[in-house]
């Protein structure tokens, strides 16, 4: 991160970070440097050890959540790498409510006897501390996906580093407007920058982020070497997206706030769950899958697609797909909220969950 960012706001190094030079006839944006190969000499040499267009969006990601980003394929991606560098037989500690591709990577390596996983209420601080005794690395959400619980990520940390562990946060739902997992504690952060990083559906791309520079270059060294690289459209997609990421998170999360103020002891609804903020909002039928199902087949604004974070507004209902932990209820939608007028979004969904309340 430049020494001249530390002091500016999240807006601003939304904005003016990765930026080419303010010099005469420079463009205002870094273009797409499609390039495999470079001529030899440099630090680049060939195109699986970086890219122009994705050092845009890494030097905005990493100003903004206080560390150094590195740009993968996917979220997945960023994911199983960090994941791969845990140890032999070295314990996980998880929560049980967590984004279903993380819990079957865990599974998955689990079952290969690559490593140990422990799965617990990461809302239980106490538990956590305690289960964190003989981790290797501990890894959460906050808010989780979908229940949105929250962690003490601090108190978290700081219990996990005494017993020799790492701390990893995914951030995709807060997203560094709304909290800086590094500063809190945490050694890595990771998003799926498909989600509210590039902000419009369009680009799979995924990140880590680290204020170590010994992980910074160990992570480094598995992406060059597993080549789980971005493409360079795609970065440049995100970085144009990070440029307007404070002004979407603000206006989904205000109109986030409103819906949740309006669905408040809806009859059609046994639950409404926030966590205060952010713009996803899970909600729970009363009358379970089926009211759940329908719902999500007859709002018309609302789209019914498994992603999130776009400016659209999206809802599904989770436990349609199996591996949803079955702790989560049949009958939660999750409600991705974007930023459209807030009026028809409530009118859209009223409308919808008006028949299943009788």
């Amino acid at each position: 991160m430049p020494e001249d960012s530390r002091d500016l706001r999240p807006a601003t190094l939304a904005v003016t970070t990765g930026r080419p030079p303010h010099e005469p006839d420079q463009p205002l944006n870094h273009p797409l440097m499609m390039a495999s190969t470079y001529v030899a000499g440099g630090d680049r040499e060939y195109g699986r050890y970086g890219n122009p267009t994705w050092s845009a969006f890494e030097d905005t990601l990493g100003a903004l959540e206080g560390g150094r980003a590195l740009a993968f394929s996917t979220g997945m991606a960023a994911t199983t790498t960090v994941l791969d560098l845990v140890g032999h037989d070295a314990l996980v500690v998880a929560p049980a409510h967590s984004y279903t591709g993380t819990l079957l990577e865990l599974a998955d390596l689990e079952s290969r006897g690559r490593i140990r996983t422990k799965l617990v209420d990461i809302t239980d601080t106490e538990a956590v501390v305690a289960a964190v005794e003989d981790a290797a690395l501990v890894w959460f959400e906050s808010p989780t996906n979908p229940a949105l619980e929250l962690a003490d990520i601090a108190a978290i940390s700081e219990a996990a580093h005494a017993a020799g562990a790492y701390v990893v946060v995914d951030n995709t739902f807060a997203t560094p407007i709304n909290q800086r997992p590094l500063t809190m504690g945490a050694d890595i952060v990771v998003h799926s920058a498909t989600k509210y990083l590039a902000g419009h559906s369009d680009a799979l791309l995924g990140a880590v982020v680290t204020a170590n520079d010994e992980l910074y270059a160990v992570l480094k060294g598995r992406r060059d070497l597993l080549g789980a690289v971005p493409g360079t459209l795609e970065a440049w997609l995100a970085a144009r997206g990070l440029r307007t990421l404070h002004l979407r998170v603000e206006r989904a999360q205000q109109n986030a706030a409103e819906l949740v103020r309006r669905l408040g002891g809806h009859p059609a609804l046994s639950e409404v769950r926030y966590p205060g903020f952010g713009a996803i909002v899970s909600i729970v039928l009363t009358k379970g899958e089926l009211s759940a199902d329908l719902l999500c087949r007859t709002t018309e604004l609302w789209v019914h697609a498994t992603s999130l974070g776009g400016v659209e507004s999206t809802l599904e209902r989770r436990r349609r797909w199996k591996a949803e932990p079955r702790t989560i209820p049949e009958g939660l939608v999750r409600l991705s909220v974007g930023v459209e007028d807030v009026e028809d979004l409530w009118a859209d969904l009223e409308q919808a969950l008006a028949p299943l309340g009788d």
